[in-house]
């Protein structure tokens, strides 16, 4: 397999993946979770999805740092130079425990230290997204399911700014005061409440325009769908537009504070 992040074809085995590690989250939907030492919840599925998917990368980029959630909370840091791939096998365990159906499957492919492609998938939602080199695209896959079976395959962008003004996301399981006070001062009323990294796809699909987290968070969280929208034509920066660095392994890969939002929104300045 190609070692270049971008090629389509890698893409889409890790969409097939995305979706296997999705089948392994469905079958333990509904079970009982514990609490890690960081006081984060974790559950059998969890580790399910990220041993699918560290087996896959074994194959697909064998000799590529991997950088995945579970490994790490047991100790396991990858060593890397600004190249890995980063793999939250289940962002939204809050959400997952709830059956709402917001949690996703994440693995980010970083080069130069900026994430260069990405893929993001609901199992409960049977929804993939994909994006590289300027283009983004979503499409129907149920869990297990080879991207081959995939449904509605579209292009997707970011939208432009709606005449009522932008709709700003927010953390389901985690709102903070200082994401509050960014939505009060610059006017923006209607906001949604959403889980995971579902958000920056929904930016990316056109369905909002802004989501904003001034707590610090962890790349393997964000580095995927980072990736997502920026080839969908947003943007995801640090709140002085400067931009996020990753595989930053001398702070334990947690990022900078950051808004991510449309082009749009970027463009008008609102950030």
């Amino acid at each position: 397999m190609s070692t270049d992040f971008t090629d389509p074809h890698l893409l889409d085995a890790l969409g097939t993946l995305a979706s296997r590690a999705g089948a392994a989250i469905m079958g333990h939907y509904g079970g009982a979770a514990s609490v890690k030492g960081d006081g984060s919840p974790v559950t059998a599925a969890d580790h399910a999805a990220e041993r699918v998917i560290l087996a896959g990368l074994a194959d697909l980029l064998p000799d590529v740092p991997v950088l995945a959630e579970e490994a790490a909370a047991a100790g396991l840091w990858p060593v890397c130079e600004g190249t890995l791939v980063a793999v939250d096998p289940l962002d939204g365990t809050r959400e997952f425990i709830s059956q709402n159906g917001e949690f996703t499957v994440n693995i980010g492919l970083i080069a130069g230290g900026r994430p260069v492609a990405g893929v993001v998938y609901a199992p409960a939602l049977s929804r993939l997204w994909i994006g590289a080199a300027g283009k983004a695209e979503a499409m129907d896959l149920p869990p297990g399911a080879s991207i081959g079976d995939a449904k509605d395959r579209r292009t997707i962008r970011t939208r432009p700014l709606p005449p009522a003004g932008p709709v700003a996301l927010v953390s389901r399981s985690h709102p903070d005061a200082a994401t509050a006070a960014y939505y009060s001062d610059r006017g923006i009323a209607e906001q949604r409440a959403v889980g995971s990294s579902l958000k920056y796809t929904l930016i990316a699909e056109g369905a909002a325009d802004v989501t904003a987290r001034f707590a610090s968070i962890t790349e393997w969280d964000i580095a995927a769908a980072h990736a997502v929208l920026v080839a969908a034509g947003g943007e995801m920066t640090r709140p002085d537009g400067l931009p996020l660095a990753y595989g930053r392994a001398d702070r334990q890969f947690r990022t900078d504070p950051f808004i991510a939002c449309s082009g749009a929104y970027a463009a008008a300045g609102r950030r």
